[in-house]
């Protein structure tokens, strides 16, 4: 493929696969790879530690000037958390009964980490910056030969300008005919989701083709993306059904 046609923000294409390879391979980056009929990804994580202050004697505090005002009685307001104060791997979908958790990336990417998962990391990096980038997460699995990752991707801005600007970008090359070669076909309940599944498979002499499928979708400000990939061809329901049930969680 001439990378002259990749756009930059795209996504980074599987690996190709030996039709009889000596033992699976691995990437440094964060694309999903079938070797010997099965999917492997790079495995990224972050870990973060923390430090406690312990043994300090607690140090008495001056008297109040003013009179102390008691609580008041009685539920305060009902007000709902917005979804950027929660735990946002709870809003991804259940890996499914039968399926096996994929060697891919897992669990939480940081800004750096989710734009290596493009063609061009540092031109993403720097989109992600001005879009408000603020955490995205992860769930793979897999299932005999086809592999399964979704994603949610949250924006700090409230009025899901950056949300909007990231699925427009991502949207706009998919109908190329390097990429989907399609203009994908509305997700239904989404205003703005569309699922693709790719015409034809990529392919190089001496390895086994590359099937894919994605799911694209905005909802406040959070992106779903979903991708697909196999040996086989993909059943545009099968990417459908998935779709439809992650953009019900969120």
């Amino acid at each position: 493929m001439d990378d002259e046609r990749i756009p930059q923000g795209a996504p980074e294409l599987p690996a190709p696969v030996p039709v009889e390879p000596d033992r699976p391979r691995r990437r440094g980056r964060t694309t999903l790879l079938i070797a010997c009929a099965a999917v492997l990804g790079a495995v990224a994580g972050v870990c973060t530690g923390y430090v406690v202050q312990a043994d300090r004697k607690p140090t008495a505090l001056p008297p109040l000037s003013m009179a102390v005002v008691g609580q008041a009685k009685g539920e305060g307001p009902d007000v709902a958390p917005r979804p950027q104060d929660g735990d946002l791997r709870k809003l991804l979908v259940p890996r499914p009964a039968g399926t096996q958790k994929s060697e891919a990336r897992q669990g939480w990417l940081n800004q750096y980490d989710f734009a290596n998962g493009f063609t061009d990391p540092r031109w993403m990096f720097g989109q992600l910056a001005e879009s408000g980038f603020r955490r995205a997460t992860v769930v793979a699995w897999r299932r005999g030969q086809s592999t399964t990752e979704v994603q949610l991707i949250q924006f700090r801005d409230e009025t899901a300008s950056g949300s909007r600007r990231f699925l427009d970008g991502q949207q706009s090359y998919m109908r190329d005919s390097d990429w989907a070669g399609n203009e994908g076909v509305p997700l239904t309940g989404s205003g703005n989701g569309r699922v693709y599944v790719y015409d034809k498979p990529h392919t190089e002499a001496g390895y086994l083709p590359v099937y894919q499928a994605r799911a694209l979708a905005a909802r406040g400000d959070i992106v779903m993306d979903i991708r697909l990939y196999d040996t086989r061809p993909i059943p545009e329901k099968t990417v459908m059904s998935l779709a439809k049930r992650q953009l019900e969680r969120l």
